[in-house]
């Protein structure tokens, strides 16, 4: 196995990558783009995303990070970021890595990057396979969490009395609003407000991956009637439940290996049409 890293030209600017080659001697079994989760929950999740990538490319999958615009270490800031332009982004990094590996593609999103990839997918001339982590089913109610912080943040200085009605009219009026330290531009807030994890129409198979705390390891309602939804229109959807931590959110870097496991797992299986 190598690891390369490198910038992708992109529009503005530029995108760092990280490409996982499998080794010579290994056969090719697939190619994988993944697209990381929203704001803070990316770093959280960096350590999960190495070793999947690590543990994909020894069973022969090119995997291809990349850090969409304003995040990690590519070019612009956070702020300046559109729900468009990472679109773009995940469509760059397919492009690049497909001229470079013949082989069936895969987008796998943690989290907000399901949204990513599934408005990708249906954006693309050719199916594609989704490997979906612990996938958020409407942006609306991502972003309403995440300006939560921004109520969170006030309650400490005792400023929480109307904080989300100014936020959100702040948003309206064009005007970008700090949370938690980063700067949400209205643009992006209103790209991922409108963003659904909807029937995907350009996808090959779907692998649901998710983390539960519930005794009988069963999805949670909202995601097993997302799917049995999917599956009754004909979508080849699977779901995998495991144990063990959210690690895009808790306070120190944790791991699930149950969930590395099971994602190799599952990509590695033939599964019938």
């Amino acid at each position: 196995m190598a690891i390369e890293a490198f910038f992708l030209p992109a529009s503005p600017g530029q995108r760092f990558a990280l490409l996982h080659a499998p080794g010579d001697k290994v056969k090719l079994q697939g190619a994988v783009v993944y697209i990381h989760p929203f704001a803070e929950e990316l770093n959280k999740s960096r350590r999960m995303a190495a070793l999947q990538a690590r543990a994909l490319a020894a069973a022969g999958y090119a995997v291809l990070q990349i850090d969409l615009m304003g995040c990690g270490d590519s070019s612009g800031d956070f702020g300046d970021a559109t729900w468009e332009v990472w679109l773009a982004d995940v469509e760059l990094a397919c492009q690049w890595l497909q001229r470079r590996v013949c082989a069936p593609l895969w987008l796998w999103g943690l989290r907000t990057g399901c949204l990513l990839a599934n408005e990708a997918a249906n954006r693309m001339a050719l199916p594609v396979n989704l490997l979906f982590w612990q996938p958020v089913l409407a942006g609306k109610q991502f972003l309403q969490q995440f300006l939560r912080l921004k109520m969170a943040a006030e309650l400490l200085g005792n400023e929480t009395k109307g904080v989300m009605e100014r936020v959100r009219g702040q948003l309206r009026q064009g005007e970008s609003v700090e949370i938690a330290g980063y700067l949400l531009s209205p643009a992006l807030a209103g790209g991922l407000e409108k963003a659904e994890l909807l029937l995907p129409h350009r996808s090959g198979r779907v692998e649901w991956m998710e983390i539960s705390g519930r005794p009988d390891g069963s999805l949670s309602p909202a995601a097993l009637a997302r799917l049995t939804q999917w599956q009754v229109a004909g979508q080849q959807a699977r779901s995998t439940v495991v144990n063990g931590p959210a690690f895009w959110q808790t306070s120190e870097i944790s791991e699930c290996p149950a969930l590395l496991e099971s994602s190799l797992l599952v990509l590695s299986e033939t599964v019938p049409a």
